[in-house]
């Protein structure tokens, strides 16, 4: 059992990705997520206003989110085969880092509304976000420390 933990770690990742890229493409499609378009709009202007980046807000707000699902997509890809685990485990990490500290440290809050015409207390939430990322850290974090002599050598 214990030579399949990584696999079974890396498929959770991937099916965690994968299954986010629809929300992540769907305005390419004509119809934006609503949930994916107020976490990367709510991102962008606690860029712009709380910390006065301006270009940098204005830009993750408009291409936050294909930026984002192109490499979940990619860490997806590397991190399902063996010799390429190391690296899809490398960008997961660094995806849900940002996921994380976004999560915590600006208006998003842990727990996104999800009716984006009700925001105040009592209006439904997406729970699950913030517990995925943080499962998805971890699987990647493992991963990592399993195949560190990869970077040291």
């Amino acid at each position: 059992m214990k030579k399949h933990i990584p696999l079974i770690l890396s498929i959770y990742v991937a099916f965690v990705f994968l299954q986010s890229l629809f929300f992540k493409f769907a305005g390419w499609f004509g119809s934006p997520a609503d949930i994916t378009v107020y976490i990367f709009d709510t991102v962008g202007q606690w860029l712009r206003d709380g910390l006065g980046l301006n270009l940098i807000g204005d830009l993750f707000g408009q291409y936050g989110e294909t930026v984002i699902g192109l490499a979940e997509l990619v860490a997806s890809i590397l991190i399902l085969r063996k010799a390429t685990r190391f690296y899809g485990a490398l960008i997961g990490l660094g995806v849900m880092s940002g996921a994380i500290f976004f999560h915590i440290f600006t208006p998003l809050g842990l727990f996104p509304y999800t009716d984006l015409s009700c925001l105040q207390d009592g209006c439904p939430r997406e729970y699950p976000l913030f517990f995925m990322a943080i499962g998805v850290w971890l699987s990647c974090a493992y991963l990592l420390y399993r195949d560190r002599s990869k970077i040291l050598g």
